[in-house]
């Protein structure tokens, strides 16, 4: 008989059923999906870095390392292994396209991951192992030549092999460009053999090392080996490991928010329906009591319903989870368009099972701490209809003010003080739904303005000639910049603190390269001391007027600068024009060159050209994964408000069932009854839109602090992302009003006033 029951009250309640079992399914599929992406990302990544040995340190030189610096190196105790390294960007012989073309001495160290052909050998004399991402997308497979130029030298041999490899998990030419693009941009490992057959001699300006010491160690027994300051950065100082971990830490960071925002949501949805549709079944539930059936056999049977929407929506949920992770991560997916991984397979963390194991615990336990209140006291007890408490007069209402109230904003408050729960439910789901689409939209605006600051006003040139320092000298390359009616900087590395940052000193003279100051108004280079960027003036805890002392590498020289003024900018930099510099004694070697022309010859003392478009070309790419993640928050911001607003709607017209049958009877028209209902769901919308926005800003000036700290944005949220997201919120409330409101045409009023207050 029990069954047959449950299948009945499973129909009578398919509304509410369905709703929860939805919101459980989502609060389970966000946290699952989130949760694997990072997981597995992390997976993945650990795979290729334990595959290929990824250095630990990386030592740098600008003169090179000898074989004896090397010896010097692995001799350090706690060294594992070492290798001479060399990554140097070349042309494609006869086109515009850029290899980072790469030797390492041991292969056990910063070494490749085989795709497809030979595996690398040391000791090939013409064997070239290319970027298979760069391959595909030009066409090259194994057995073809490929030619590469490195100013007037060129370097040919044959694809033997196609290969992966964790130094280019991220593949970007500089700091500039936010998205691998493998049409225009590679990488190539070539032998030691074929290298010195080549340039007729070693030259290796990299000592890479496989170590388990800790930075400030490493660093001391370097220098007192080598005997001189020299430039080491850590593999979290390097471009692919940062910036994988960064999606990883990203991954974690919202893995800790959604979800958890989409099961509390999840779980006091439940708290709240499982409580309604017991009240609901009082008369059934004093009725088994009457007919001889044991309260703990009562209890089971209403407890399970709490179990299978448990069950059943932790089923759709790991479905949903998986969906969303291999949406995310699949070959063909976001992610992989920016890091390359040899495979990209979906692992579930281990806590995620405890916490659905957690959940379904309390789900059940909801269930059965809810039927059990209504088995209290005898048979009889039981039989009488659920009674709302009684409201207690307020003082407002004794005020004229309320009096001169309208009959329906009457009704309305009185209800919502009446049912707290239910309102706090609504209110919450509401600022749900504002916080994602505010969050999501406002990250779009963001990132809009921080395009426009950056890329396309920042950025005032057409191309960046990228010269040879070591042929060049100073003179030649004004000269070189005069013929392009271009600027020029000399961008090196100092040691400030215990860190390397970029020093940049710039002669602007045609406006190519612009500086925007901290509210993104630009900046001209002063003539006596040195912009500086936010990240600098946070760690160092410095100030415009204060001094900044660093020294460059391979050198006992000392600089202290005094601080004009900070800046936003894509590298941990500090930026001087060049009369700043040249008093305060600092020397450079030119090796850039900003102009407006779009045809860049070849010369002896050109390393390669890199154009805007292409750099705007990656930031497009960026946008598209990004508008995917957006499309994902304002589906999920849409369907929360639905799903949740719908449910708490069913609820309040089930509550408030007798009494639009006693305002039908005294002659309350469908329609005006409805307007009842959707009013007050619209003053909850209100409330819980003002909350949302203000909300959604913080949540979203929070994630950027958190997540972007790296490229100094500014949170920006235009108005057109507060009136759709309003829009949003309001059309949804206000279509489930309406869904909900159209349920009175069916209240059946003589059988609603038949039951005792």
């Amino acid at each position: 008989m029990l069954i047959r029951k449950l299948f009945r009250t499973l129909l009578k309640y398919k509304a509410q059923f369905i709703s929860m079992i939805v919101m459980i399914a989502l609060g389970i599929g966000v946290f699952i999906g989130f949760n694997m992406e990072w997981y597995s990302l992390e997976k993945d990544t650990e795979f290729i870095l334990k595959e290929t040995n990824f250095a630990d340190f990386r030592i740098f030189s600008e003169k090179g390392f000898t074989k004896a610096d090397l010896e010097k190196i692995a001799a350090i105790p706690g060294v594992k292994d070492a290798t001479r390294f060399l990554s140097v960007n070349t042309t494609v012989t006869g086109d515009t396209d850029v290899l980072a073309l790469t030797v390492t001495e041991n292969k056990n160290v910063s070494g490749v991951y085989l795709t497809d052909g030979e595996p690398y050998d040391e000791t090939s004399p013409d064997g070239v192992w290319l970027s298979d991402q760069y391959a595909e997308k030009n066409g090259i497979k194994v057995g073809d030549s490929l030619s590469l130029t490195y100013k007037v030298l060129t370097v040919s041999g044959t694809v033997r092999g196609l290969i992966k490899a964790s130094e280019y998990m991220i593949c970007l030419p500089d700091e500039t460009q936010l998205m691998p693009d493998y049409s225009s941009f590679g990488f190539a490992y070539i032998s030691p053999v074929m290298l010195k057959k080549a340039v007729f001699f070693d030259f290796y300006p990299q000592i890479n090392v496989l170590t388990d010491l800790d930075k400030s160690s490493f660093v001391s027994a370097v220098d007192g080996t080598l005997k001189k300051t020299t430039l080491v950065l850590g593999k979290d100082e390097n471009t692919s490991w940062v910036k994988t971990q960064g999606e990883i830490d990203e991954g974690k960071t919202m893995g800790s928010i959604l979800p958890v925002l989409f099961l509390a949501i999840a779980i006091l949805t439940m708290v709240t329906t499982m409580h309604r549709i017991t009240a609901s079944e009082k008369t059934q539930i004093g009725t088994l009591k009457a007919l001889g059936f044991h309260n703990s056999r009562i209890m089971r049977h209403y407890t399970v319903y709490a179990l299978v929407i448990g069950l059943l929506g932790s089923a759709l949920g790991i479905g949903i989870g998986y969906l969303l992770g291999w949406y995310i991560l699949s070959p063909g997916g976001a992610m992989a368009t920016y890091i390359d991984l040899p495979s990209w397979d979906l692992h579930m963390p281990g806590f995620c099972w405890i916490v659905l194991a957690g959940i379904l615990l309390f789900l059940t336990l909801i269930g059965f701490l809810s039927v059990r209140k209504m088995l209290e006291g005898t048979a009889a007890d039981a039989l009488r209809p659920y009674t709302p408490k009684k409201m207690k007069h307020l003082r407002i209402e004794e005020t004229k003010a309320f009096k001169s109230l309208s009959f329906g904003t009457k009704w309305n408050l009185r209800d919502c003080l009446r049912h707290k729960s239910r309102s706090f439910m609504t209110l919450f789901g509401i600022i749900g739904c504002m916080v994602l689409l505010v969050g999501g939209l406002g990250m779009s605006d963001t990132m809009n303005a921080f395009v426009s600051s950056f890329y396309e006003q920042a950025i005032n040139y057409e191309n960046r000639v990228n010269l040879d320092a070591e042929s060049i000298t100073n003179e030649e390359a004004q000269a070189l910049a005069d013929s392009y009616e271009g600027d020029w900087s000399a961008i090196t590395s100092v040691q400030l603190g215990d860190k390397p940052v970029s020093l940049e000193v710039y002669r602007i003279g045609h406006d190519h390269v612009r500086f925007p100051d901290e509210n993104m108004q630009f900046v001209s280079l002063p003539e006596e001391g040195a912009l500086i960027c936010a990240r600098i003036a946070r760690e160092q805890n410095v100030k415009p007027g204060d001094s900044l002392t660093f020294s460059p590498y391979d050198s006992d020289a000392v600089y202290t600068v005094r601080i004009a003024g900070i800046v936003r900018s894509l590298s941990e930099s500090i930026a001087m024009s060049d009369t700043a510099a040249e008093a305060a004694g600092i020397g450079y070697r030119i090796n850039t060159v900003y102009t407006d022309r779009t045809e860049i010859e070849a010369g002896e003392h050109i390393l390669n050209a890199q154009s805007k478009k292409a750099i705007m070309d990656s930031f497009d790419t960026f946008m598209q994964l990004m508008n995917v993640m957006i499309f994902l928050l304002v589906a999920a911001a849409v369907v929360l408000g639905i799903v949740v607003l719908y449910n708490l709607g069913v609820m309040s017209y089930t509550e408030r069932y007798r009494e639009m049958a006693t305002l039908k009877v005294i002659g309350f028209k469908d329609r005006r009854i409805g307007r009842l209902l959707i009013t007050q769901n619209l003053w909850l919308t209100v409330i819980g839109t003002v909350i949302g926005l203000a909300a959604g800003y913080g949540v979203l000036l929070w994630l950027l602090n958190a997540l972007a700290s790296d490229y100094e944005l500014k949170l920006v949220i235009g108005l057109p992302t507060y009136l759709i997201s309003i829009l949003l919120t309001f059309g949804v409330s206000l279509i489930v009003g309406l869904m909900v409101a159209r349920k009175n045409r069916r209240i059946d009023m003589v059988a609603a006033l038949k039951t005792e207050e």
